[in-house]
């Protein structure tokens, strides 16, 4: 296996916020208020921002190859948007691995390659589309339906978005331990906080919740065998039993509740 998991958290960009709506001399909260409330105006009450104007703060995966598993996030606590994003896209460049995720396409992906034009952040391999390399010519990370990228919330809702459902609920209804610590809404008031360190573990905590339910979605497929099933299952539980991490510790126990 050679799978890449991921998840991001973001932020306002309030930088282009100043810039595209003329705000200088005001605070960053401030500015993101003003910018909360124009997009409330313009949608009729979500405040949820465009997705070019979130600024990416955390990266998180779960990386899946030869006998090991590995959850992390990119980078550290002081490491810039850009360094982020050059640290994902160098995974696929030198992996080219199967990307995971939930919503990436309707969310996580887009929001990479808005950010990724804003810092110019070259990725030949991620967005080859079969012109240069035969092998993408079907099967690329851009298109919607091929398996380069598998965004689990489109297959499994058949591409349809009225059947769309969250992750924190699959998680939950398939036994694993869903959301932890905190939700996407509180990651703005955390980040002004300035606790990016917990910004970071709730999306590790995401991203593992989105492995586990693609691990299902494998046996689901045929492509795991239920005692594949099973050893990949244990891999992960034996791999976050023996960190230090306290946050990856509660998940486990968490996950040992439900009767893993």
């Amino acid at each position: 296996m050679n799978i890449f998991v991921f998840d991001i958290e973001t932020v306002p960009d309030v930088d282009s916020g100043r810039r595209l709506h003329d705000l200088d001399g005001l605070s960053e909260k401030e500015i993101a208020d003003i910018m909360f409330h124009l997009r409330r105006q313009q949608t009729g009450g979500s405040e949820f921002l465009s997705l070019h104007l979130q600024r990416i703060v955390a990266i998180s995966a779960v990386f899946r190859k030869g006998d090991s598993v590995k959850v992390w996030s990119l980078g550290d606590e002081a490491s810039s948007e850009q360094d982020l994003i050059k640290l994902f896209f160098t995974e696929v460049e030198q992996h080219v691995p199967t990307l995971v995720s939930w919503n990436g396409g309707g969310f996580d992906l887009p929001v990479l390659h808005y950010r990724s034009l804003l810092h110019g952040i070259s990725a030949p391999q991620y967005w080859e589309n079969g012109e240069n390399d035969q092998a993408f010519r079907w099967n690329n990370y851009l298109s919607r339906y091929h398996s380069r990228h598998t965004d689990l919330m489109d297959v499994l809702a058949g591409f349809q978005p009225r059947a769309t459902a969250r992750l924190d609920e699959i998680a939950t209804m398939l036994g694993f331990p869903g959301k932890m610590g905190m939700d996407g809404s509180q990651v703005w008031e955390t980040f002004r906080n300035g606790d990016i360190a917990a910004i970071r573990d709730y999306c590790e905590t995401d991203v593992l919740n989105t492995y586990l339910v693609y691990l299902r979605y494998e046996l689901m497929r045929g492509n795991l065998l239920q005692r594949e099933y099973d050893n990949e299952c244990a891999l992960l539980h034996d791999t976050l039993s023996n960190t230090d991490q306290s946050h990856l510790q509660a998940f486990v126990q968490t996950w040992d509740n439900n009767k893993y």
